[in-house]
């Protein structure tokens, strides 16, 4: 009786395992890939299944067995397991990838929000003496962006000022229009008039703009489109990107480097070059970083010839190399290590874990500082990413993000229906400071 308790027991733990085994491999695998032409489609598969295409059945035994995408296009992989039970489709789109000059310059990043974006909360002191926040009382969030008061539309932070200023001494409640997200949200609150300043204000920092020194990735002359950064840029608390109403890109120069230290960020102290070298107009910042036009392309790059650009299932651990200025304007390159390559399936800001290996490098900035992001990485001859964010206890290491996503989302690929990553780390460091309200 135990004996045959045991052996159903045993049964039973052979069945869940391989249950788990096949649902893991099927949640593994992308509902969408992306191939270039000549590249054979290949899926890993964790379990045995026939796969249905347009072009027919087929059973792949070996990697010779798997079709070659021979043109630009879809094919659409019905999967049903042992050739009966259809569990999942994956569409496989087939690519064609420009080839690009990869970047590596400093630039200065000019960036003007839609409304007055919340950067943080500054006390109002009453002719009490007491200290209120009548905005956070009324629910407004860091991050949010007040588009709107009292049916006036709002274009900058100081036309927002005046406006809660003004109702203030009229005794009018304000009536708020807020972007938080994707949401548009209407908070009503009355203005406190604040000794310190004279002013009726709502206990505010707010912004319109935003500034700072990155570095560019890529672009293609004849199409005069750029990508940059690498990751969105956001304001105060937000995890969104900053609502964008204009903005452009400069080309900068690095005078000195904040080294970086555990704990400690570093930073590249630039200067902006608004009358001469590249000059460019922000369409789109979004999670992969900022792109647009090149009104003015970079100096001296005429000659410099365009390089593949690597999909993310074609990057591989192992050395690579960072494009990027630490001193004037000079690109220069320096060696560095891929450890971890991982192909987005949900949204998460990991792509790539980089390493800084250069001793030169490490010498100068102590690893990855504020100001690298967007610098390309280069691998096989082959654009495969960009460096984003750093690890703040291990200046040496960071993320990266790859090369694919940024084409995606500047329109040099056709748009599928890919999954987007989160990023991780602070964007821009802004110059200046945010009005108070």
């Amino acid at each position: 009786m135990a004996s045959r308790k045991r052996r159903a027991y045993w049964l039973f733990s052979f069945l869940a395992a391989t249950a788990f085994f096949f649902l893991y491999g099927l949640i593994l695998l992308p509902e969408q890939q992306r191939i270039t032409t000549g590249e054979r489609v290949h899926l890993e598969l964790a379990f045995p299944a026939n796969l249905l295409a347009r072009c027919g059945w087929w059973q792949p035994e070996t990697e010779e067995n798997w079709p070659i995408a021979t043109k630009p296009g879809q094919l659409s992989l019905k999967l049903r397991l042992l050739g009966l039970i259809p569990v999942k489709t994956v569409v496989v789109e087939v690519v064609e990838p420009p080839r690009v000059i990869p970047g590596g310059h400093a630039i200065g990043v000019l960036l003007r929000t839609s409304g007055a974006v919340v950067v943080g909360y500054a006390p109002v002191v009453t002719s009490t003496g007491e200290t209120v926040y009548p905005a956070r009382q009324a629910g407004l969030l860091l991050g949010d962006t007040i588009t709107g008061i009292n049916g006036w539309r709002i274009t900058s932070d100081d036309q927002a000022a005046l406006l809660i200023d003004r109702q203030g001494r009229a005794g009018q409640t304000l009536r708020l229009t807020v972007r938080r997200g994707k949401e548009l949200l209407s908070f009503s609150l009355r203005p406190v008039f604040c000794r310190e300043t004279g002013r009726y204000r709502i206990g505010l920092y707010i912004r319109d703009s935003a500034a700072g020194v990155g570095t560019l990735t890529f672009y293609l002359p004849e199409r005069k489109v750029f990508g940059a950064l690498g990751h969105m840029v956001v304001e105060g608390g937000a995890d969104e990107p900053a609502p964008l109403s204009g903005g452009r890109i400069v080309e900068a120069t690095i005078q000195g480097i904040q080294h970086g230290r555990r704990g400690q960020p570093g930073e590249k102290i630039g200067f902006f070059l608004n009358g001469e070298g590249m000059v460019g107009s922000i369409k789109q910042n979004t999670r992969y970083g900022i792109f647009g036009t090149l009104e003015r392309l970079p100096q001296g790059t005429a000659h410099l010839p365009p390089v593949p650009v690597a999909l993310a299932h074609q990057v591989r651990p192992g050395a690579a190399e960072m494009l990027t200025v630490i001193n004037g304007k000079a690109i220069e390159r320096f060696a560095i290590e891929i450890e971890r390559v991982m192909p987005q399936r949900r949204e998460e800001g990991k792509g790539l874990v980089l390493r800084i290996t250069d001793p030169r490098l490490l010498a100068l900035t102590g690893g990855i500082v504020q100001g690298m992001s967007g610098s390309p990485i280069l691998q096989d001859g082959a654009l495969v990413g960009a460096v984003t964010h750093v690890f703040v206890q291990d200046p040496a290491r960071g993320y990266g993000v790859f090369a694919e996503w940024m084409l995606q989302e500047s329109g040099l690929f056709s748009r599928g229906s890919v999954e987007k990553p989160k990023t991780l780390a602070p964007a821009l460091r802004r110059k200046g400071f945010p009005l108070r309200v």
